[in-house]
């Protein structure tokens, strides 16, 4: 995926590991996520075996919008009217040529604003309750 993407022009930075060893990931997503929001990079992508766990450990960082997306629809939608920043993906569910695909739509896609931007101000606020302090 990284070759696929710097040949494409994009620069790659990898925060991943350096082998197929079994890891915990959630510390692997959350540098994702904050390279994200930190303005270190526009978009992140994890990686995983379902995709699942990566895209909650990412969306644990206060200001990240990850979205799971297994198909050419959902990685069109999270980036059109999520606006979604990091990408999840599921390895042992997407073949690579389907995922270098998915990979290509959600970074050519953009946010589409309208009636989206109220949607994302209610997240954000959201976020910003919860960030706030637990349960009243």
């Amino acid at each position: 995926m990284a070759k696929h993407l710097a040949d494409a022009g994009h620069d790659v930075v990898d925060l991943g590991t350096d082998s197929e060893v079994s890891v915990d990931y959630p510390p692997f997503c959350a540098a994702v996520g904050r390279a994200v929001v930190r303005g270190d990079a526009e978009v992140g992508v994890v990686m995983g075996g379902s995709g699942q766990g990566e895209q909650i450990a990412a969306n644990k960082v206060h200001g990240v919008r990850a979205a799971l997306c297994l198909d050419h629809f959902t990685a069109l939608m999270a980036r059109r009217h999520n606006d979604a920043n990091v990408l999840a993906l599921g390895g042992r569910i997407v073949a690579e040529h389907l995922a270098i695909t998915i990979v290509d739509i959600f970074l050519s896609t953009p946010f589409e604003g309208g009636r989206h931007e109220a949607r994302l101000a209610q997240i954000k606020d959201i976020e910003e309750e919860e960030c706030g302090g637990g349960s009243e």
